[in-house]
């Protein structure tokens, strides 16, 4: 086992052994997998139903819409690294407080401290608001955004677009938009670390698609 594998092995210990106030409700807490390697993460909300049974993150409905989508542009789970804001399933599947999500945010700094990926993919409005606060998903969705050294791309939620089939285009048309997105950003130079700010990427480097 390479030395990033046996780090993220120690990070889902971790979570599947900490304790948080949502902890005794559920079943298991539910960790991030796949590529430690990857240059991009996928960052949703929580555990839902099927995740709080198996464990396992994206294993749903929407989970099975997402390895649709990523098979559409190319990929497989397996070559990226999947995750959540929340490890542990809110009672009655509720949006998770401000604060159980703060329980939770040590592992998910560990998660991108440990893969450094290139892009890191908000997927809905709560992985948005983690990071990027002042946006709302309604009008910054598909559009690449850096803060500070990462580069945020917000798209909706497979589990809101499942509901809402209106969202179901917008969905697909963002998910295209990520191979060409990482090829752009290998193209950037490194931004200055800023402290809030979300700035697009620099007009005269951004392709129509940001």
């Amino acid at each position: 086992m390479d030395e990033r594998r046996k780090i993220l092995q120690e990070i889902i210990q971790d979570i599947k052994a900490h304790t948080c106030s949502l902890r005794s409700g559920c079943k298991q807490a539910v960790p991030g997998e796949g590529n430690p390697a990857s240059p991009i993460v996928f960052i949703g909300e929580g555990p839902g139903r099927w995740e709080d049974e198996q464990g396992r993150p994206f294993v749903g409905p929407a989970g099975k819409l997402l390895n649709e989508l990523l098979v559409e542009i190319g990929w497989k789970r397996e070559d990226v690294y999947i995750t959540n804001i929340n490890r542990c399933r809110p009672p009655g599947n509720r949006d998770p407080l401000p604060e159980e999500v703060a329980e939770h945010s040590e592992f998910l700094r560990r998660e991108l401290e440990l893969i450094k990926p290139k892009l890191i993919v908000l997927l809905g409005r709560h992985a948005l608001n983690k990071f990027l606060p002042n946006e709302q998903i309604s009008k910054c969705h598909g559009r690449a955004k850096r803060k500070g050294r990462e580069v945020y791309l917000a798209i909706y939620h497979p589990a809101a677009a499942l509901h809402n089939p209106n969202l179901m285009g917008a969905l697909r048309e963002d998910f295209k938009k990520i191979p060409l997105i990482l090829s752009k950003i290998d193209e950037l130079p490194p931004a200055a670390a800023g402290p809030t700010s979300a700035e697009v990427m620099p007009p005269a480097q951004q392709d129509p698609l940001f």
